[in-house]
């Protein structure tokens, strides 16, 4: 089997990188070599590569439900917000530059034939490649400088699917008007409609399909049924309102309390999933400093935005609180980010242009922000166990006498003693490492210490967050598998579409 799939959106979330990943993960399962491929992708949380090359996180996960390793190809454009208007703009794992949305709008059309490159090298060294568009195909006003949906499926010939979410209502007005609003050599393309995210019977849909198809020459291939607590890697702080891990078993008395502070641009905030997967573990999101209460564990994460996310967490008195709780016996952790705001100064002209500011004091440490960005995977141990991690930062964290590093790293970096720990109470940690807790092993003996300093015992379900990520993986291949017309699918990635 050779060919490629584009899937689009009715709208943002209609499920396509659900769609994507089932895809992948069904593919693979037939034996075929499968990459995932999305050309922009607008995300806080990136994945970084074996090779040191930052994309999407969701194309990550779905190169891992392929079974291939991720790399740069996969998604050669990644936007990261670092205000409404600006965003970091990284080009084949890279950054370019900072450039505001009519700056970025402007540039696109440069962009495109890196787009097409990319595609190209993936078609010849895969059997089939599954591209996810972005938001809607048909935003009219973006059309001409389209660089991600079907204006992309055009040049490269790529027959499309579209993706309704019918949990929202409207679903047949949606993919009606999809296609109808599109220009005639981009209607085209559309071969099939999904119906995503159904509750109850299907056969309350009646002729619906059917008149659907009358009036849009398109058919529809299957309904999905609405799928409860898939937890795949997010792509944005917008899934934090959505479905997140859930812990697993019967209730624990004793559950760990664990609050995690929502900043504002919060990134990389996948790191809290593997937590949240202990039934041992209660993982809160707090953005009201009196919702903190008396947790066991306050999590700073990562930020887009250092400086700014520390003014905010000020402005809203997260650190009194935060302060108030680790006196009482609370373990603070910052992770990247959150361990640059944790130390005595930030020297920052690269990512906000403040200079100097000063950070909350709670670790001898100073981050300075350099026009580099750091990103590789790394490897090591704490506490006793081993751990793997990745690494994604402008900031360059310099301890000073009274704080030591905690994670111990041995790989092909070098050694080195990453992160800090105040020396006088040992009651705040950081890490510049994101991923750390997909480790089981260490996974449990950090959060045994957790419980230890609070009198609590946390027994280790031996959960394992590579398992538990895998069948997610297959749980969404067997729902398409049983719901999808994949002789219909196949024959559409097959037959592609005929070059003019």
């Amino acid at each position: 089997m050779r060919g490629a799939l584009m899937v689009c959106g009715t709208t943002s979330d209609a499920g396509k990188s659900h769609v994507v990943t089932a895809l992948c993960r069904l593919l693979a399962r037939r034996g075929v070599k499968v990459a995932p491929f999305k050309a922009q992708n607008m995300a806080l949380n990136s994945y970084v590569t074996p090779s040191g090359h930052e994309i999407g996180r969701a194309q990550g996960a779905q190169a891992l439900a392929a079974g291939v390793e991720p790399e740069a190809a996969m998604n050669p454009i990644l936007l990261k917000p670092t205000s409404e208007r600006t965003s970091q703009v990284v080009v084949l794992g890279a950054p370019l530059a900072h450039m505001s949305a009519v700056e970025y709008h402007e540039h696109k059309p440069q962009l495109l034939g890196t787009v097409l490159d990319a595609l190209d090298d993936l078609r010849r060294r895969f059997d089939v490649v599954i591209v996810e568009g972005a938001g809607s195909p048909t935003e009219i006003n973006l059309l001409e400088h389209d660089i991600v949906n079907l204006r992309l499926a055009h040049e490269a010939g790529l027959p499309a699917l579209v993706v309704g979410d019918i949990d929202r209502g409207g679903v047949f007005a949606a993919l009606y008007g999809t296609v109808a609003l599109l220009p005639d050599n981009y209607r085209a393309l559309v071969k099939g409609f999904v119906i995503n995210k159904f509750r109850g019977d299907p056969a309350l849909l009646g002729d619906g399909m059917a008149e659907l198809e009358r009036r849009s020459g398109v058919p529809t291939l299957g309904v999905i049924p609405y799928i409860h607590d898939v937890a795949l890697d997010a792509e944005d702080s917008l899934s934090l309102t959505g479905r997140r891990p859930r812990p697993q078993g019967d209730p624990v008395a004793d559950r760990l309390d664990i609050a995690a502070i929502r900043l504002p641009r919060i990134s990389n905030f996948t790191d809290l999933d593997a937590l949240a997967i202990e039934p041992g573990v209660g993982v809160r999101l707090v953005e009201d400093a009196a919702a903190l209460g008396d947790p066991d564990l306050v999590v700073i994460p990562g930020t887009k935005a250092t400086v700014v996310d520390m003014e905010w967490l000020r402005g809203r008195g997260f650190d009194r609180a935060i302060d108030t709780a680790r006196r009482r016996g609370t373990l603070v952790l910052g992770v990247c980010g959150g361990y640059q705001m944790l130390g005595r100064r930030l020297h920052d002209a690269v990512e906000s242009g403040r200079g100097t500011v000063d950070g909350l004091g709670w670790l001898d440490v100073e981050t300075r922000f350099a026009a580099d960005k750091i990103t590789r995977q790394r490897r090591g141990s704490a506490m006793g166990a081993r751990l793997t991690g990745y690494e994604i930062h402008h900031g360059m964290v310099t301890r000073g006498d009274k704080a030591a590093g905690w994670v111990h790293l041995d790989d092909v970096y070098g050694a080195d003693e990453e992160g800090a720990v105040d020396l006088d109470d040992a009651s705040v940690l950081g890490t510049t490492l994101h991923g750390i807790f997909e480790d089981d092993g260490f996974r449990a003996v950090f959060l045994s210490e957790v419980g230890r300093r609070r009198d609590k015992t946390f027994v280790p379900a031996g959960a394992s967050f590579g398992r538990a990520r895998e069948a997610q993986f297959d749980r969404l291949a067997d729902v398409l598998e049983a719901h999808l017309d994949l002789d219909a699918l196949d024959r559409i990635v097959t037959e592609g579409i005929p070059r003019s």
